[in-house]
């Protein structure tokens, strides 16, 4: 009761003022300007947010991974969910954590399904979701995600013997950091370095995408199909490097753009974000560009990662999704 005569006190004062500015027929449309509901993001299904390797829902309950995305979808009348998974794993593995939290959104909801949208690794589990369970998947939309591969993932696998001290080495500190971002972010996943190394090299892939094909291309920087088993594929992903002068990430995200030989967002190539309908592979972002960081220090001459986010959902909603 309080909350709706506290709403009828707002909507009264705004009436006031916008007759005060303008008069009759502009009073009304300010009024109805300024007490619109924004349904632009509103999407029939729940929408999943998936992070990618090393990432985390929040930090200490405030810094996001997708640093404003949420709430910006959220704004627009999207029910937006973030996904928590292991920091480091298999594609697996960490698509059995994502099948339970999707399951389990499902049941909070009342919704028969979400829509998943994956950064970087988060979209390779987000396609696993969808092969093993379409009935609970309206759309998979893959940012950045190494379809076919990753050649950084190939590069250190090449220098690194399985079994050998080095991967020991290796797998300790990747595997601590990952333990210290899952304390971080209130989350006990179990980390696993070398099964997420191995899950995003070329032979990885190839042997994931013989198990869960869909919407794969099957050519070498095509498109997939559409629509498989009833789920939607997207895709999009930049192929620019250093995009703001006081963003550190830049630098190493230079550094390992040297190893690939298209060209990429500093850790997925162009061609291997490719599934389903390609909506853009050439955005100005570097990887972490695309879930709008560091801090939202992207490029100045680019679209900002919210509004992208922001018309996808849309689209999804046209699309009936």
């Amino acid at each position: 009761m309080i909350k709706k005569f506290r709403l009828l006190l707002a909507v009264t004062a705004v009436a006031a003022l916008c007759q005060t500015l303008f008069p009759a027929p502009a009073g009304a449309l300010c009024l109805w300007w300024c007490t619109k509901t924004d349904d632009y993001t509103k999407t029939k299904y729940p929408i999943v947010l998936v992070h990618g390797l090393i990432g985390f829902d929040e930090l200490f309950g405030v810094y996001e991974y997708w640093y404003g995305i949420p709430s910006e979808l959220r704004a627009g009348g999207a029910t937006v969910y973030v996904a928590e998974l292991s920091q480091l794993s298999s594609t697996e593995e960490r698509g059995e954590q994502l099948l339970a939290q999707v399951e389990t959104i499902v049941a909070l909801t009342g919704k028969a399904k979400v829509n998943l949208i994956g950064h970087s690794h988060g979209g390779l589990a987000s396609r696993y979701v969808a092969a093993v369970r379409p009935d609970l998947v309206a759309s998979v939309t893959a940012v950045a995600a190494p379809n076919k591969g990753a050649e950084m993932a190939d590069f250190l696998r090449e220098n690194v013997e399985g079994g050998s001290f080095s991967e020991d080495v290796l797998a300790f500190f990747a595997e601590s950091l990952g333990d210290v971002l899952a304390l971080l972010s209130g989350s006990s996943n179990p980390q696993d370095a070398i099964g997420e190394l191995d899950s995003l090299t070329s032979a990885g892939l190839a042997t994931f995408n013989a198990h869960y094909p869909a919407a794969v291309p099957t050519t070498s920087c095509g498109s997939g199909a559409a629509t498989v088993n009833g789920v939607r594929y997207y895709s999009w992903s930049g192929t620019s490097v250093l995009t703001h002068a006081l963003d550190v990430s830049d630098a190493l995200l230079a550094v390992t753009s040297l190893v690939y030989d298209e060209a990429s967002d500093g850790l997925v190539g162009r061609c291997s974000s490719h599934l389903g309908t390609v909506l853009r592979d050439d955005y100005g972002f570097n990887h972490i560009d695309e879930v709008n960081q560091l801090f939202g220090l992207t490029s100045w001459f680019e679209s900002n990662p919210t509004s992208v986010y922001r018309a996808h959902a849309n689209r999804l909603k046209n699309a009936g999704l």
